[in-house]
């Protein structure tokens, strides 16, 4: 079982990386739940699966230009990440997110991620 530094660790390579669905496949529990500002229509959404779903429906229409994640900070069982990216979805204009991501883990997996997100 990987200790919650190795999964943060592990986290922001594959961020830095853009490697986003497998995160989710390495690192997240099956009954994970995403708590994201940006889908008001469903604010938290559970199971691992509709989590790998709705990050590939992201990335099929957007174009990521950069981004940047810091060192994880920790508290007890929680990871927090600050990540910053400049992006491109299809029919929008260039866009700038920078968010907190603080994630919980327990039993070495990551069973929810809230975001905590500022546009420009």
């Amino acid at each position: 079982m990987k200790t919650i530094t190795e999964i943060a660790q592990r986290l922001v390579t594959l961020l830095n990386q853009q490697q986003f669905v497998q995160a989710y496949q390495e690192l997240f529990n099956e009954n994970a739940e995403s708590i994201d500002p940006i889908y008001h229509d469903q604010p938290t959404l559970k199971r691992l699966t509709q989590l790998i779903e709705r990050e590939e429906a992201f990335l099929s229409k957007t174009d990521i230009h950069s981004i940047n994640v810091s060192e994880p900070l920790f508290a007890g069982n929680y990871v927090t990440i600050n990540l910053s990216m400049t992006f491109t979805s299809a029919g929008q204009e260039r866009k700038k997110i920078e968010e907190l991501c603080v994630y919980k883990v327990e039993a070495g997996k990551i069973i929810c991620q809230q975001f905590f997100i500022s546009t420009n």
